[in-house]
């Protein structure tokens, strides 16, 4: 998998969380809606993404489980800044919700490449 990848995977995760989530609460699934409730954690993302970079310089950290977990935190925590500041929703079982949807998501696909390498390379 190509490490430029990783970025756009994190931001599809992001966009299906919203997405769901607005789908499940019976809100409009219109793109404007997604997007509404996307941006804050689409935005800390990128944050997280800035960090990794900063960091260890390479595309390649962001698809460890560390620089995951980077990129996750970042995500959430940046998220729920800019939701308050946006006078959106930050309540207790939303923020856990997002924690485990999106470090479930963003964590997993990089355990199962991580798994997938180790094991083409022992093949």
């Amino acid at each position: 998998m190509s490490a430029a990848l990783a970025p756009v995977l994190d931001l599809v995760i992001v966009l299906v969380f919203a997405a769901t989530g607005r789908r499940n609460h019976g809100e409009t699934g219109a793109l404007e809606g997604v997007l509404t409730t996307a941006w804050p954690f689409l935005v800390g993302a990128c944050v997280g993404w800035a960090i990794v970079l900063v960091a260890r310089r390479s595309l390649l950290a962001g698809r460890a489980l560390t620089g995951g977990v980077v990129v996750w935190l970042s995500t959430i925590v940046v998220g729920m800044l800019l939701r308050q500041l946006s006078d959106q929703g930050t309540a207790i079982s939303f923020v856990i919700v997002s924690l485990v949807f999106n470090g479930f998501f963003m964590l997993g696909w990089r355990a199962l490449v991580a798994f997938l390498e180790r094991r083409r390379a022992h093949a």
